[in-house]
């Protein structure tokens, strides 16, 4: 089973694709399931409880509001950022919701969304559960959900036998499981790697498709760039974080090309700050593969674009093939769940996925791109998710902009060595998964560790 280009990059909004993307998902399916067995009409009241990451980071993550608009029937790729806010707190001041969009229901956040903090299902830390009731006050239906990383979601069934979270079942002309399956796929038929990923994906979409969506999510980003770099003022949730990005923008403009070496670099920071500070105000984003790590891949793509002599459409296309293919391997074979194997799985691997990609598009062996990616995700390893005030702010904004440059050397070495290397990245991929084993739970988007723990105590 094969994961597609489009699991792994899916439009949303921010401000996480686990603790929004996911639960906003699982609320939509979890009604749709009611409304396909009859039961839509028969609710009274519904009941949602928070587990795990979910219930101790559910406000700063956006988690409740999430929830709350995927009850009413808005999905993420579909939901505008501003009419979902607006629609949030008319909820909230009505006392009311409707249900699927069609049956209105009291509801009161208060009461019916219960934040767990103390408690996590069996699965996963990113756990969820609906319980619904009928007039009488009987229970009579209930699901279990879990938002595994990147927006996906697997129910309770699925949880049981989660390689269903490894693709839909298609066969693919060139199946591929570890990084080693498939540099020896390239080697055997002489086919690039983006060329590899994109056979796979014409077996469930015309390649004209395939074209058109990767360029439609290359859009997207650079919207959410553009957005980034034209706002001002201060990131909700209480820690006052000011907005850079327009700023900055303002600055690299005024001073033109000043011929200092680092200037693409100073464009390379700011396009990732640009986009974790969209998401942080809950804008639109791409997951890529979390919204987390939203940043890294756009803003290395930017780079490309524009610095890159020859950069085109075609290149946008081969590198998101590429960076799919790493980003496949990191979901099937590790985890991209801050809240499963700390900010590693999510910024390193997209580290991974963006340094990659851009040593295909600088014309990068097969060798050369698995020993890129080996290096964007070797210096991440270890990497903690303490979100200050469970917000995606401190020090997630920061965070990207750093791994963007980091991905951009890591791809630059690779291709001027000749791809032989010690470490492979099946073997850091594994070591990473390993390492997220080992990590206490207060790193794993809790909130209760690091810096968040630490800043806290400071301004106590």
């Amino acid at each position: 089973m094969q994961l597609s280009v489009f699991d792994l990059f899916k439009i949303g909004i921010g401000p996480s694709s686990s603790h929004t993307v996911g639960p906003m998902r699982a609320a939509v399916t979890f009604v749709e399931r009611l409304r396909g067995s009859g039961g839509l009409d028969r609710v009274a009241r519904i009941e949602t409880q928070l587990f795990g990451s979910l219930g101790l980071t559910g406000h700063g993550h956006g988690t409740v509001k999430a929830v709350i608009l995927g009850l009413q029937g808005e999905q993420p790729h579909l939901v505008d950022p501003q009419a979902a806010e607006e629609r949030f707190q008319a909820s909230q001041a009505i006392g009311m919701l409707e249900l699927g969009g069609t049956h209105p229901i009291p509801f009161d956040v208060k009461t019916d969304v219960i934040l767990h903090l103390k408690e996590r299902l069996p699965f996963h830390s990113n756990g969820m559960r609906f319980d619904v009731f009928d007039d009488s006050g009987a229970h009579f239906d209930s699901r279990e959900y879990y938002s595994v990383g990147g927006g996906f979601i697997l129910d309770e069934d699925e949880a049981r036998r989660p390689a269903a979270a490894a693709g839909d079942g298609v066969a693919v002309p060139h199946p591929f499981a570890t990084a080693d399956e498939l540099v020896s796929i390239a080697r055997r038929t002489g086919l690039r790697i983006s060329d590899i990923v994109l056979q796979n994906e014409l077996v469930r979409r015309s390649e004209q498709e395939v074209r058109d969506g990767i360029l439609q999510i290359w859009a997207v980003m650079q919207e959410c760039i553009h957005n980034g770099t034209h706002e001002t003022g201060i990131l909700p949730g209480g820690l006052n974080v000011r907005r850079r990005g327009a700023i900055q923008r303002e600055q690299l403009e005024a001073a033109g090309h000043t011929g200092d070496p680092l200037h693409a670099m100073e464009w390379v920071t700011l396009a990732a700050l640009a986009v974790n500070e969209e998401n942080a105000a809950g804008g639109r984003v791409v997951t890529a593969p979390t919204n987390g790590a939203a940043g890294i891949i756009p803003a290395v793509l930017d780079y490309y674009v524009r610095f890159v002599p020859g950069a085109d459409d075609e290149g946008v296309i081969r590198f998101f093939l590429t960076a799919a293919a790493i980003g496949m391997l990191f979901k099937t074979n590790a985890s991209i769940s801050g809240a499963e194997v700390g900010c590693q799985g999510e910024v390193g691997s997209a580290c991974s996925m963006a340094a990659g990609g851009l040593a295909e598009v600088l014309g990068g062996t097969p060798e050369q791109i698995e020993n890129a990616a080996e290096i964007g995700i070797e210096h991440n390893l270890g990497l903690t998710c303490d979100p200050v005030g469970g917000l995606v702010q401190i020090p997630c904004i920061e965070r990207n902009a750093i791994a963007s440059v980091k991905a951009i050397t890591a791809a630059r070495m690779a291709v001027r060595g000749d791809g032989t290397h010690l470490v492979s990245l099946d073997t850091a991929i594994k070591t990473m998964r390993d390492t997220g084993l080992d990590m206490s739970h207060k790193y794993k988007e809790t909130a209760e560790g690091g810096l968040a723990l630490n800043v806290a105590m400071v301004e106590c």
